[in-house]
């Protein structure tokens, strides 16, 4: 019994302490640590129980100096294989309905996460009892369902039907990500987010699979070209962290990264309001440089050969 307890307290402990990974950035990231800790007490013990009941009888039951007699013809402990067979299955079972809970909270199972994702119809024959017989045979009716087939992490129960404080598009090509910010038009190769807002990201992939990854928010989608996927969340903590992606997508897979950048809302504003002005001075030098000729265009170099205009007039042929 002492040693039961001795084995239970040290595996909890080592499951909240195990000090195994990064920081809790969002909601979501403290939802799967509860249940990643919860897994590692659960192997934890298992672990000890296991390999200090293999030292234990290598020990105990070891062949001593001159022994020479066979081993007891044991044939099988009905009882103890019971016991080890229904221990491991409702440890299975209770994971798995606890993943499916974390899952569930955490906007997985949410049907409408994607707008406009390809659509499966599905026609059932239903018999209605109601109908009447025809030639002897009872009227079928054909029913259309239509499934919307949502990929990523939508919307958890407390934001669900709401609209996010935020909306990104993210673009995944070889070997970068793009971030789309529709209602201001701003495109960067940053991702800027408020803390404590709801964010919405809109994942896709230009040309191969990609995966969009965030480790400090537990957070992982694949970019399927052709196939938008979503994430939402909230962020709780400022700071700059790492987006990786996580699936092969090219000889350059391992430097394909970007920065995701949680702000406070003021310096958000503040840096979306820089990137709509960079934007528009940059649609203007480009218009500017579109209406200038070629003699504007070559000024500044046929100044430092010593070109002049009476030069290239004497260059051009006769009429």
């Amino acid at each position: 019994m002492l040693a039961g307890i001795a084995l239970t307290l040290v595996s909890i402990w080592y499951g909240q302490n195990h000090g195994l990974l990064p920081v809790q950035a969002s909601d979501d990231a403290r939802v799967i640590d509860g249940l990643f800790n919860t897994m590692l007490v659960v192997g934890t013990g298992i672990f000890l129980l296991v390999e200090g009941t293999i030292i234990i009888s290598a020990i105990r039951f070891r062949r001593r100096k001159g022994d020479t007699t066979d081993g007891p013809p044991i044939a099988g402990n009905i009882t103890l294989e019971i016991v080890w067979t229904a221990i491991p299955v409702f440890i299975v079972l209770f994971l798995s309905v606890y993943s499916f809970d974390v899952y569930r909270n955490m906007g997985g199972f949410d049907p409408d996460a994607i707008e406009g994702t390809p659509e499966v119809q599905v026609a059932m024959a239903d018999t209605d009892m109601a109908t009447p017989i025809v030639d002897g045979q009872q009227s079928h009716k054909t029913h259309s369902m239509h499934h919307h087939l949502a990929l990523g992490v939508g919307a958890d129960p407390s934001t669900e039907g709401k609209e996010p404080d935020l909306s990104v598009d993210v673009m995944g090509l070889q070997y970068a990500w793009i971030f789309t910010y529709p209602e201001s038009g701003v495109t960067s190769g940053e991702l800027h987010i408020p803390v404590n807002s709801d964010i919405k990201l809109t994942i896709k992939a230009q040309d191969v699979l990609h995966a969009f990854w965030l480790p400090e928010f537990r957070l992982k989608q694949d970019a399927i070209p052709g196939q938008p996927a979503e994430l939402r969340f909230q962020p709780r903590l400022e700071g700059e962290y790492p987006i990786v992606c996580a699936e092969l997508c090219g000889p350059y897979h391992g430097a394909m990264g970007a920065k995701l950048y949680v702000e406070s809302q003021e310096a958000f504003d503040q840096w979306l309001q820089s990137q709509v002005v960079a934007q528009k001075e940059g649609d203007q030098t480009v218009a500017s440089l579109t209406d200038r000729t070629d003699a504007d265009r070559l000024a500044p170099v046929a100044a430092e050969l010593g070109v002049t205009a009476e030069t290239l007039k004497s260059l051009q042929p006769a009429a």
